[in-house]
């Protein structure tokens, strides 16, 4: 058992997600970051879907009950046991006592803490993951908050591990997507200043969507659809131009028209952008996001090897 001292501002219970729930309105939820997920579960020795945790900005304080293993990934978050500094992207092993904080992100917005055996809260609608807006899954369906106490699945303790961080989070990132549905709805010059330009995070971002702040992206045809369905990082063009990239809890429909589609590789290093950082995009083809894609995850086989 670990028992939280403070839960930050917003910490909360995430598996890989919830699926098949979307025709209901019910979104997937799961970690906004899904390789540093991926990678703190491979680190504590757990499945690639296991509950964990995922901290936004600051992370929480908690005092552990049992030996166990963790692992810290994701936003640049200082990590002290006791007061001690304590490697991130590690296997660190914690006795009964111990006192576990993460502090404020130094670069990039949300960080991943997960315990050897993983979480065990009750699934809902087949998933562990905290649907905050819906008010179900994690504990309670909410955030995590001083007094909570969370059991973890019993487990051997694996050995340790290093690996590499996933992506420099203070770097401006060039996210790759592609284009469409309705492309054809925006002006020649839309589609090329898109790509070419900057665009700033705004502190209005959440787990359903981000908002961007950049040169005015123009319609042909006016900005409203017949609602039809939404993807993950699906860029919606409201009528003032500005993009919102649409995320892990996202709406089920949307009647806005959508310029293109982030790809699922570059999710992470997206949603690891702070309010005030800009982002770039390019556009890709769907051949050579399929490339992208498998190069992607014989790179995140290795590093969690090792290798």
């Amino acid at each position: 058992m670990i028992v939280i001292l403070d839960g930050g501002p917003q910490t909360t219970v995430q598996d890989l997600g919830r699926f098949g729930q979307l025709r209901y309105g019910i979104p997937p939820s799961g970690p906004m970051d899904r390789d540093a997920f991926v990678l703190a579960n491979r680190l504590a020795g757990n499945a690639d879907g296991a509950a964990a945790l995922e901290c936004t900005l600051i992370g929480p304080r908690f005092e552990v009950h049992a030996r166990c293993a963790f692992a810290v990934t994701g936003a640049e978050m200082p990590v002290t046991i006791n007061g001690t500094p304590a490697p991130r992207w590690t296997t660190l092993i914690a006795k009964p006592g111990d006192v576990v904080k993460l502090g404020v992100a130094r670069a990039g917005v949300r960080s991943y803490i997960a315990f050897s055996g993983g979480i065990d809260v009750p699934e809902v609608l087949g998933s562990r993951s905290t649907y905050l807006r819906g008010g179900l899954g994690g504990l309670e369906g909410r955030a995590l908050r001083k007094d909570d106490r969370l059991v973890l699945f019993a487990a051997a303790l694996p050995g340790v591990s290093r690996i590499e961080a996933v992506a420099d989070y203070a770097a401006e990132p060039e996210i790759r997507v592609v284009l469409g549905p309705q492309a054809d709805r925006f002006t020649p010059a839309a589609i090329e200043t898109f790509p070419a330009s900057a665009y700033e995070m705004l502190p209005q971002s959440d787990r359903m969507g981000a908002r961007l702040r950049g040169p005015a992206v123009a319609h042909t045809r006016g900005h409203d659809i017949v609602s039809d369905g939404t993807a993950l990082g699906s860029i919606q063009v409201a009528g003032d131009g500005q993009p919102i990239v649409l995320l892990a809890d996202r709406q089920s429909t949307g009647g806005y028209t959508k310029l293109a589609t982030v790809c699922s590789f570059d999710i992470g290093r997206f949603v690891q952008v702070k309010p005030g950082r800009s982002v770039r995009f390019r556009a890709v083809s769907v051949d050579e996001a399929h490339r992208l894609l498998r190069e992607h995850e014989v790179a995140l086989g290795m590093r969690s090897s090792g290798r």
